[in-house]
């Protein structure tokens, strides 16, 4: 059974799919589901959607966008910047409904890392549906100034 999700873009229409034609009966007494006479009943396929429309659940699939997006509200509270434009997110994983994030800090003697760490934790745990969130502190590459988005740098005068 093929349990592929289909999406359309939206302001796309889909055609509506017609049902097939149902099946032909098979000779009767002989135990056939597809035949309403056979000695056996028909056995029919319960189906409750996986999710319900509308429903939180709808939205618990966590994406690599999502989990960039929360990162994006954390800042860095001396520079007021947020850390993902600071470029301290090297890279973001989702696995499932499982984010690790690999980041860094301005030096290793940051005085805000723990806060910001901890904001970054707390930030990706309150996305729906998200399961374990690991953040891994990490020194390689070395953060450098020239990781600051462009437009930051030039905000700032770099």
């Amino acid at each position: 059974m093929d349990d592929t999700e289909t999406t359309t873009a939206p302001g796309v229409e889909r055609e509506p799919t017609q049902a097939a034609p149902a099946p032909t009966a098979a000779p009767q007494g002989d135990g056939d589901e597809r035949n309403p006479d056979s000695t056996t009943p028909p056995t029919q396929p319960v189906t409750t959607p996986a999710v319900t429309p509308g429903s939180a659940a709808a939205f618990a699939d966590v994406s690599l966008e999502q989990a960039k997006l929360a990162l994006r509200k954390v800042k860095d509270p001396d520079l007021n910047l947020n850390i993902v434009d600071l470029g301290l997110v090297y890279d973001v994983r989702v696995t499932e409904n499982n984010v690790e994030v690999d980041m860094s800090l301005t030096s290793p003697g940051c005085p805000s890392g723990p806060e910001i760490m901890g904001d970054a934790e707390r930030m990706l745990k309150a996305l729906p549906g998200v399961g374990t969130v690991t953040v891994n502190l990490v020194w390689s590459p070395f953060w450098t100034p020239d990781r600051i988005e462009p437009r930051v740098r030039a905000y700032m005068g770099l």
